[in-house]
């Protein structure tokens, strides 16, 4: 595997820009300063009450997410550049959504194979000619980045359903002026804190044109989801009812909330709840935690739900594969983020290259998600290799393989002291019916282990406060 690129040091030993400020700051300050601030941090996050669950797991199944104290910082130039390539890669995916469930002119023209999204799991065909309030499909994005290089930025994944993470990227931020206010008052860092006030304003412009003054709520699985906490504190955040399925009902196929006063319209539902479990009338018929009907009301174009039924297809990995050339054909426009170069099993050529080299290469399931179902071949023993092999040789339609990037590193602070780890970048990129809006930064993943690509919170990965200096 290629050395990784170190984003705060220079191969001659000096700084890149935007951290030399933060390299003169980790001089000054002594490992003790550090280890104190960091149980600060720790102490604040449990007291705030911001947890995430893991699944499976014998022991307390509520976690605090790690968090560094050692800030990622990138320049205005590299994140103007990252916002034209994020605002080009969500545009394209709302057409390419737009096009699947209308007309499907990208099928009929061969560039997506037909069978890639009608054998989709994630694709819908109860949204086949529904007409969407101002042709948003996915009003809320999280796109995945990693860093090579310079210049280097991939797009690992696309989340276009119900991307998670974005209360620890304002967490970060609050705890990090609470602990440095004096690098805060030093430098200029662009404010995040204006995420939901953003969030609420794209919701509200995508909201049925039918009324005047629309009411949103955030639909949630319950407190026994493993992101409840975020759920609660962006309905805090916004001002806005956070609903579970019971709290609803469907009547003339208008959607209503229950409140002290009464039942109460609501136009726009934020769902944080996955397509299947929507509405058993519809979808799941032992899922209680929908609300029985709320396709019809959706059909009927008396609500908005954000993100839309049917968007998994656009953040499937086989799909993912495609989307140069999907940007192509909507937009007329070569790509700003590249794609990871990727190998589709389900073509023979590509299966046998992957079967013949697992020990180089990346192997996921099209389906997988939080960092499982992946095989890591250069860290894989023989016998996790032989596995998958097996696995692929028996469904190649259900993996893709891609080289093993060195993922970029940031500077750290880890039980030994400073020292470099492995990040990966996801902005959220809100669409509303006015503008797209892309608040500065982001949530930074880190690898905490020594060596781990694994940025993921459930495997051992911790998150970092990212700092776009405006400058």
């Amino acid at each position: 595997m290629p050395e990784a690129f170190d984003e705060m040091t220079l191969p001659d030993g000096s700084n890149r820009p935007g951290y030399a400020f933060l390299k003169r700051w980790i001089d000054n300050t002594s490992a003790e300063s550090l280890a104190h601030r960091r149980l600060e941090a720790e102490l604040l996050f449990r007291r705030i009450g911001i947890t995430f669950a893991v699944y499976g797991q014998n022991e307390a199944e509520e976690r605090i997410i790690p968090f560094d104290i050692i800030p990622r910082v990138m320049t205005r130039t590299e994140w103007e550049r990252l916002s034209r390539g994020l605002e080009q890669r969500v545009r394209a995916i709302n057409l390419f959504l737009a096009d699947l469930y209308g007309s499907a002119e990208i099928l009929r023209a061969g560039v997506v194979p037909e069978d890639l999204i009608y054998q989709n799991p994630n694709y819908r065909p109860e949204m086949v000619g529904l007409k969407l309030p101002h042709n948003v499909y996915v009003q809320i994005a999280g796109i995945d980045l990693v860093r090579t290089g310079e210049d280097d930025f991939y797009v690992l994944e696309d989340n276009a359903r119900t991307p998670s993470g974005v209360s620890y990227m304002l967490e970060n931020r609050e705890v990090m002026m609470r602990m440095f206010p004096d690098l805060f008052a030093e430098h200029r860092i662009d404010p995040v804190e204006t995420y939901p006030d953003e969030l609420l304003a794209t919701l509200i412009s995508v909201a049925p044109t039918t009324h005047a003054e629309p009411t949103v709520a955030l639909l949630t699985p319950g407190p026994f989801n493993s992101a409840y906490y975020e759920h609660s504190f962006l309905a805090d955040k916004l001002g806005i009812e956070l609903v579970e399925g019971r709290d609803l009902l469907v009547v003339d196929n208008i959607v209503v909330m229950r409140t002290t006063e009464g039942l109460k319209r609501v136009d726009v539902l934020y769902r944080r709840l996955d397509d299947e479990f929507l509405d058993p009338l519809t979808f799941r018929p032992d899922s209680i935690l929908g609300v029985p009907g709320l396709m019809n009301a959706y059909q009927a174009g008396n609500i908005t739900l954000a993100n839309a039924v049917g968007t998994g297809v656009a953040d499937d990995k086989a799909v993912y594969t495609y989307m140069p050339e999907i940007i192509r054909f909507y937009l007329g426009e070569e790509a700003i983020l590249k794609n990871v170069p990727t190998w589709r099993c389900r073509e023979k050529d590509a299966c046998t290259y992957v079967l013949e080299h697992l020990e180089e290469l990346v192997v996921k399931e099209v389906a997988g998600s939080g960092g499982y179902g992946m095989l890591i071949g250069p860290r894989s023993d023989r016998a996790a290799r032989e596995e998958f092999a097996h696995r692929i040789k028996a469904h190649p339609e259900n993996y893709i393989a891609q080289p093993t990037l060195a993922l970029s590193t940031c500077p750290t602070f880890v039980e030994e002291g400073i020292a470099p780890r492995h990040v990966d970048l996801r902005p959220f990129v809100l669409t509303g019916a006015d503008k797209i809006r892309i608040v500065p930064g982001g949530l930074t993943r880190v690898a905490l282990k020594e060596g781990s690509l694994v940025v993921n919170s459930s495997q051992g990965g911790g998150t970092k406060d990212t700092w776009v200096l405006d400058a």
